[in-house]
C-alpha cells in the first residue's frame, strides 16, 4: 500500500499528499490529466501561501481558523505545512494549545471527515485486524490517547482524537517527520462524561469507561497489535489519567519503543526552563529548591527528571528528593498524610509539619514554583508576592493548558512581582509592556522536546527511550537560549527556530542512542546529513 501510484483527475485533486491546487504547473496538469479541471492561471507557491494566510486571518475566531486549517490539511498538506512552518508563532496556537482544547470539546459537533484511527472496546479480540485497515505500513510515530484527561479539561471521550492529530501535525512541522509515517489513534473505552451520553452528536461509544483488568487487557492487545502491524513505530502516550499514565509507561517502557509526553516531555521542557533560568538568577542548579502546586502525572514526572538531574550533579537520591516539594488541595505532601496520595507521590513526602500553600512558600523558600494543576488562578497575588519575598528573581512556571487553565497570567506574574519574575507558561501569552519594556513570556511547551526526541529515535533506530535522552534534550534546549532571548524575558528559544531546535535535539538523542548501544544499526559517518536529508520539506 505504500507504493506510489500516479493519481489523475479529481483523484489527484482530492489527495492531500499530491494536490497542489492552482500551483500545478502546465506540465503537471498534463501528467495528472488536470486540464480543464483547474482555472487556467498557474499560481506561484508564494501567492498561493499569501492568499491562504489572508483567508485564514479573515476568520472571526480561533475555532473558525482551526476548522479552516483542518480543511486545508485534508486538501493540500504541503501548503498546510508550509503555512505552519513559515508562520509557526501565529499558527501553532491555532492547531494546538490553546485552541485544540476548545476544538476537542466541540469535536463531534464540528465533524466533517474521519482522521486517524478509532480502536474501541468492541474491537477486542480483533484489534490487530482493525489496525491493518490503515493504508500505510511504514509508520514511525503513533500518538495515542484514551481521552480521559484532555489537557486540563477532563474526560472528553472520543473527542480527544484532536490531541493526537494536533501533536502529529507538530511532529511534521517542527521535526520533519513525514506525514504518511504518522498515525493518530483514539482508544475508545467509553466515557464517564454524562453530558456526552445525552448528546446526539457525540460519535464515541455511549457507555461508561471500562476499568481494571478489562481495561488493561484491552490496552495490552492494542500494544501487541501495534508491535506486529507497525514494528518500527514509536508510541507516544498522551492525556491518560495519572494512574493509567504511570502504569502504562512503567509496564511498556522496556517492552516497546514508547514514552509518555505528559510525564517525560513536560519534565524535559520544564528542566530546560530551569537550566535557562539559572543563567539569569545566578543560582546553582544543585542548590535549588523547587515546589510544585499539583501532584499529578505532569508534576511528578517533572520531579522525577529533576531528581535524576540533581543526582547527576553529585547529590544522593535522598538529597535530591529533599529539594523537591509538593502542595496539593490538601496542603503540603508530608509523611503521615494518607488522603489523596498515589504511589508516585510517596517518594516526595517529607518528614515535615503540615502547612498550607503560602505558609509552605514562606517556610521552605523555594527558588522555583511550578504549577501543573489544571486549575486557573491558583497562583494568586499572595502566592507571587510570597515567592518574590524569598527570591530576588523568583522563577514561576504556570504550565497548565489551555491558556484558560493557567495558574496565573503573564501580566499578573510580572505585575505582582514588580517585574522581577522569570516566567513561563504552558500555552502562549502575548508580550507584556512593563516598566517601559516589552517582555515576551517564555512558553514551556512540550513542542520543544517531543518532535526532536521522535526524530532522533527514528534516525538512530533506537529500541528504547531512556531518561537520559530527556535529560540530554533539556540541556540542548537550554543551550539554545541566547542573551538576546534573555533580554526579552524569554527562557526558551523563539518558536521560529523550532526546526533547528528539533534537529539539534535529534542529533544529541541519536548520538546518545548510538553511544548506549540501544540501536539496531551502527552510527553512520554522515549522521548530521542523514537527519537533514530525512526531514520532510513541504515546498513544491
Amino acid at each position: 500500500m505504500d507504493k506510489k501510484t500516479t493519481l489523475t483527475g479529481f483523484s489527484a485533486l482530492n489527495s492531500a499528499s499530491v494536490n497542489k491546487g492552482t500551483a500545478f504547473s502546465l506540465e503537471e496538469r498534463q501528467y495528472h490529466k488536470l486540464r480543464g479541471l483547474l482555472p487556467p492561471k498557474v499560481v506561484s507557491p508564494e501567492i498561493q501561501l499569501e492568499r491562504t494566510l489572508k483567508n485564514m486571518r479573515r476568520k472571526q475566531d480561533d475555532i473558525e481558523k482551526y476548522v479552516f486549517l483542518t480543511a486545508l490539511q485534508a486538501r493540500n498538506e504541503k501548503l498546510f505545512y508550509t503555512l505552519v512552518i513559515k508562520h509557526i508563532e501565529e499558527v501553532m496556537p491555532l492547531i494546538y494549545t490553546p485552541t485544540v482544547g476548545q476544538a476537542c470539546k466541540e469535536y463531534a459537533h464540528m465533524f466533517r471527515r474521519p482522521r486517524g484511527m478509532y480502536i474501541t472496546v468492541e474491537d477486542k479480540g480483533e484489534i490487530k485486524e482493525v489496525l491493518e485497515n490503515w493504508p500505510y505500513r511504514d509508520i514511525k510515530i503513533i500518538v495515542v490517547t484514551d481521552g480521559e484527561r484532555i489537557l486540563g479539561l477532563g474526560d472528553l471521550g472520543s473527542n480527544g482524537i484532536g490531541i493526537p492529530i494536533g501533536k502529529l501535525a507538530l511532529y511534521v512541522a517542527c521535526a520533519g517527520i513525514k506525514p504518511h509515517q504518522c498515525l493518530p489513534i483514539m482508544l475508545d473505552v467509553g466515557t464517564n462524561n454524562v453530558e456526552f451520553h445525552h448528546d446526539a452528536y457525540y460519535l464515541g461509544l455511549n457507555q461508561n469507561r471500562i476499568v481494571g483488568d478489562e481495561y488493561n487487557d484491552f490496552i495490552d492487545e492494542f500494544i501487541q497489535g501495534v508491535k506486529e502491524t507497525f514494528p518500527e513505530a514509536l508510541i507516544q502516550f498522551e492525556d491518560f489519567l495519572t494512574p493509567n499514565a504511570y502504569a502504562l509507561l512503567n509496564k511498556y517502557r522496556n517492552e516497546v519503543l514508547c514514552f509518555n509526553d505528559d510525564i517525560q516531555g513536560t519534565a524535559s521542557v520544564a528542566l530546560a526552563g530551569i537550566y535557562a533560568s539559572i543563567r539569569i538568577s545566578g543560582s546553582k542548579f544543585k542548590d535549588m529548591t523547587i515546589m510544585f502546586l499539583g501532584a499529578g502525572s505532569a508534576a511528578t514526572g517533572i520531579a522525577d527528571l529533576l531528581c535524576y538531574a540533581l543526582q547527576q550533579e553529585g547529590l544522593t537520591g535522598d538529597e535530591a528528593r529533599q529539594r523537591l516539594w509538593f502542595v496539593d488541595p490538601g496542603g503540603l505532601l508530608v509523611k503521615g498524610r494518607s488522603k489523596g496520595i498515589l504511589p508516585h507521590n510517596e517518594p516526595y513526602m517529607h518528614d515535615y509539619e503540615q502547612l498550607g500553600f503560602i505558609d509552605a512558600i514562606n517556610d521552605i523558600k523555594p527558588n522555583v514554583l511550578i504549577g501543573a494543576t489544571g486549575s486557573p488562578n491558583t497562583f494568586t497575588h499572595d502566592v507571587v508576592e510570597a515567592m518574590s519575598k524569598v527570591n530576588e528573581r523568583p522563577t514561576i512556571f504556570a504550565l497548565s493548558n489551555p491558556t484558560s487553565r493557567a495558574e496565573c497570567t503573564a501580566m499578573e506574574a510580572y505585575d505582582w512581582s514588580e517585574g522581577r519574575v522569570i516566567f513561563a507558561s504552558g500555552s502562549p501569552f502575548p508580550p507584556v509592556d512593563y516598566g517601559n519594556k516589552e517582555l515576551t513570556p517564555g512558553q514551556g511547551n512540550n513542542v520543544y522536546i517531543f518532535p526532536g526526541i521522535g526524530l532522533g529515535a527514528i534516525i538512530s533506530e533506537t529500541t528504547v527511550i531512556t531518561e537520559d535522552m530527556f535529560l540530554t534534550a533539556a540541556q540542548v534546549l537550554a543551550d539554545q537560549v541566547t542573551q538576546e532571548d534573555f533580554d526579552k524575558g524569554m527562557i526558551y528559544p523563539p518558536l521560529k527556530n523550532i526546526r533547528e531546535v528539533s534537529y539539534n535535539i535529534a542529533l544529541a538523542v541519536a548520538e546518545h542512542a548510538y553511544a548506549g548501544k540501544t540501536t539496531k544499526s551502527k552510527r553512520p559517518d554522515d549522521l548530521e546529513n542523514k537527519i537533514k536529508d530525512y526531514m520532510y520539506d513541504p515546498n513544491y
